[in-house]
């Protein structure tokens, strides 16, 4: 079945803009309140309706609300950490410091995505050539599940600083499936209008006219910089 498929209103593309825009990595901003059940299947459903190659849905997603589960987490963040730190130049290693990398125990949910690399069969629709689009489509249900909680005021931090093994080991992830994205999720108060690791001068957001090409790599695109 087919629909019409004309453009958006500008008050609607307006709004969409707007999420992109405004959405943010939170760190350690979470406030201690709980998410609703109907909010967060929202979100959800939102993740579920990621475009995905041969339409697999490889996606999982566990919910952790366990305290315990989480400090488990977070113990292995913590040596992830140090062990992240010694590789870090030693001139940026007390701005390292103070990042606040993470709020696994401070927001009130953690939600590990992972991937399930043989949902559709060993390869699926439109994998033979490119088996990783599998991972690719989770991590655009992460994108989804991000941008609509920003929408309904909720907040999301990717703690990357985690070794997956440990990970699997304590969430009891199966050999054969992939871990994605390990997420906290929770309200906050505020957020950063700019990305907070541009405010504190840990990196800077690339100019777009560099990084559009015509045609052929490193062909610098004229309507870039019209």
């Amino acid at each position: 079945m087919l629909a019409p498929a004309g453009s958006f209103s500008k008050a609607e593309r307006d709004a969409v803009y707007r999420v992109i825009y405004a959405r943010r990595d939170v760190r350690n901003e979470f406030l201690d309140q709980e998410v609703p059940r109907d909010v967060l299947m929202r979100i959800l459903d939102a993740a579920h309706h990621a475009p995905s190659v041969g339409f697999m849905q490889p996606w999982n997603f566990i919910l952790i609300h366990d305290l315990s589960i989480r400090r488990s987490v977070c113990e292995a963040f913590s040596r992830s950490v140090r062990e992240e730190e010694q590789s870090i130049e030693a001139g940026k290693r007390a701005l390292y410091r103070n990042l606040k990398l993470e709020g696994i125990l401070k927001a009130p949910l953690n939600i590990c995505v992972t991937c399930d690399r043989a949902r559709m069969g060993k390869t699926g629709l439109g994998r033979s050539q490119q088996p990783e689009t599998d991972l690719l489509s989770t991590a655009c249900a992460v994108q989804n599940l991000w941008l609509a909680a920003r929408a309904e005021g909720v907040g999301v931090g990717w703690v990357s600083i985690l070794k997956p093994e440990e990970l699997r080991m304590i969430l009891g992830i199966p050999e054969e499936i992939a871990i994605v994205a390990y997420l906290c999720v929770g309200f906050v108060e505020r957020a950063y209008v700019r990305p907070e690791l541009e405010v504190k001068n840990w990196a800077k957001r690339l100019p777009l006219d560099q990084l559009v090409f015509d045609n052929l790599w490193g062909e610098r695109s004229e309507a870039a910089n019209d």
